[in-house]
Formats: structure tokens, C-alpha cells, sequence
């Protein structure tokens, strides 16, 4: 890791609002701690001094005491506290709440690279371009091993675990160039796992993908070529001779199992019955004959294939097949 990188410095720069706040509440709840500790301390430092031992002082046990004093001690610090409390939950809160507009970009974490993908098709290794005040949301997952995406321009981070999907969000207001890095230790190259974020105006970003070379129809049409090359259409499509199930319209739907649970057709129900399709969800009156593509289909071109699925055009193609 270069000496001069941005993210080793002590406040690397801000590139969001979030992340101005974010500072603004560590700084503050630095502060209310010093405040409490620092008088603790030189306290304990001066009776330390003067009442060691050998020297002359009155060590007579008083009287005096203040029961007001004793619950300001307590209650003061602690609404002091609860304050910060409920700021960092609303920060937690905003954070889970995704807008329903956010651009959608695909992370792979594997060691010892990030590859990203972005709505429009394009591709970039351990690079990653986006526009400033567009809500973005990140959906990751890792190849291998636990990885951790961190963005400390946005003063944010996100675990990457195998066969599981996270996701973070931010919306960006700063142009510029920052850093990203794996914050988790994943193997003897960790420290070189990091690359660097690029904001820019929407206008460039535009044409940063037009030079880059943007798929036509993007995630999902890149998804249609990856569901023909591994053939799901020979047991999926209308007409096929293998007796599977329907995939128009089976995204967000709800699949009664075999087991007689009902389960929701999510990105993750997609992925397993992929993976390994006898996982505990064969559907309801299905033979289990499909494959498992787990170790055959790599995790972007999966990507790719749960993102035709969840577009629609999955049904627009078997509605238009004999």
C-alpha cells in the first residue's frame, strides 16, 4: 500500500453529505468524551500526588454528601449520550433505506480484485466511475472469501460474502478522485485489493460510458446471450420437451415448494435454484432434473442472467417463442 494514499491520511476528504455528518458526529461524541474522562483522570492524577504516601494531608473521612450531585453525575452523561444515540440510528436508518430510483451497480469481490458492472453493460476492474447527485446503490457479493468494500471519501463500508448478496447506498455531491479498499483480510494479497473512485457531473459520466462502450440494452441484454449459452431455454422456454418451470413473470412471485412452504422469487431464491437447485426449494409438483451450475457459470455472468430474469424480458422472449 503506497505511503501517500489518500485513505491513510487522518480525515481523508468528504464526498458526501452523509459523510459530512458522519464526521460531525464522531467529532462531537469525541468531544462529550473528553469532556466526561479528561476531569476523571487529572482527578485521579492529583489525589494520586497528593495523598501519596509520606506526605502530610488531612486523610479524615467527611461527612458531606450530595445526593444531587451523585444523580446529575449519572443522568446528565446519559442523556448526553442518548443523543448521539438516536443521531447514529437515524444515520443507520437512512442507510437501509434505499430510494426507488437509485442506479443499480454490481459488485464481485475476489481475491485480489473488484470488478464492477454498471447498468448499461460496461465493465471496471478495481476502478469504478459514477455520477455526483444520483442516488446509487451498490448490490455485492464474493467470489470466495469474505471481502469488505470500503469507501472512505463516503464514509462507508460493506461486507462482500459468498452466496449472499449486500448492498450499500449513497448519493454523492463531491466530483473528484478518492480510493476504495478491502478493509477485511482475505489472503496474502489483501493490502493490494483497492482501486479508485472516480465522481463526475452526470455529463460526463454519460460520456465516460458512451467512450467505454456501453452494451445495447445493458445488464439484461447482456443476461438474454449468457440464459442462450448455457441453454436455459431448452427446459425453460414454451414448447421445451423437459417438463420445467415457466420463468415469465417468475420474478416476485410467490413458488409454493414441494414441502408445501410458499416462498417470494427474490435475487437471492434466483440464485440458489441456479446454484444448486435441490437446496430445500424444488418447487411444487417438479422433478428435480436441473443441474447444478455452481463452479460452472461465474458469478458475473450470473449476475447477468438474474438480471434478464428480473426484467421482464424473459417474458417478452418466451411469450414470442413457438
Amino acid at each position: 500500500m503506497n505511503p501517500t494514499d489518500l485513505a491513510l491520511q487522518l480525515w481523508p476528504a468528504a464526498a458526501s453529505a452523509t459523510a459530512v455528518e458522519t464526521d460531525w458526529l464522531i467529532l462531537a461524541f469525541t468531544v462529550l468524551t473528553l469532556l466526561l474522562t479528561v476531569p476523571v483522570f487529572v482527578a485521579i492524577t492529583w489525589f494520586a500526588i497528593r495523598y501519596r504516601q509520606g506526605e502530610e494531608a488531612d486523610r479524615s473521612h467527611g461527612n458531606t454528601r450530595s445526593v444531587l450531585i451523585e444523580i446529575s453525575w449519572m443522568l446528565i452523561p446519559f442523556l448526553l449520550t442518548l443523543i448521539f444515540f438516536v443521531w447514529g440510528a437515524r444515520l443507520f436508518f437512512i442507510s437501509k433505506q434505499v430510494p426507488g430510483d437509485a442506479m443499480v451497480v454490481e459488485a464481485i469481490g475476489r481475491q485480489w480484485m473488484w470488478k464492477f458492472q454498471h447498468p448499461t453493460g460496461q465493465s471496471e476492474i478495481n476502478d469504478l466511475h459514477l455520477p455526483i447527485g444520483q442516488p446509487i446503490k451498490i448490490r455485492m457479493i464474493s467470489q470466495d472469501v469474505i471481502h469488505n468494500l470500503y469507501l472512505p471519501a463516503l464514509r462507508m463500508q460493506m461486507a462482500t460474502l459468498p452466496d449472499r448478496y449486500t448492498e450499500m447506498w449513497f448519493k454523492a455531491d463531491r466530483t473528484g478522485s478518492y480510493r476504495l479498499y478491502c478493509s477485511e483480510y482475505c489472503g496474502t494479497d489483501h493490502s493490494k485489493m483497492d482501486g479508485n473512485l472516480t465522481l463526475m457531473t452526470q455529463a460526463d459520466y454519460a460520456a465516460w460510458l458512451q467512450n467505454a462502450g456501453a452494451q445495447q440494452g445493458g445488464q439484461a441484454g447482456a443476461g438474454r446471450a449468457i440464459y442462450e449459452s448455457y441453454g436455459c431455454g431448452t427446459c425453460h422456454d414454451p414448447g421445451a420437451k423437459v417438463r420445467a418451470p415457466s420463468l415469465a413473470g417468475l420474478y416476485g412471485s410467490e413458488v409454493k415448494l414441494a414441502d408445501g412452504r410458499t416462498v417470494t422469487a427474490d435475487e437471492t431464491y434466483l440464485r440458489d435454484k441456479i446454484l444448486n437447485p435441490n437446496r430445500q426449494k424444488l418447487a411444487a409438483d417438479y422433478k428435480q432434473v436441473m443441474p447444478a451450475f455452481r463452479n460452472v457459470i461465474p458469478n458475473d455472468d450470473l449476475d447477468r442472467l438474474i438480471s434478464y430474469l428480473k426484467s421482464g424480458r424473459a417474458t417478452a422472449q418466451q411469450e414470442a417463442s413457438p
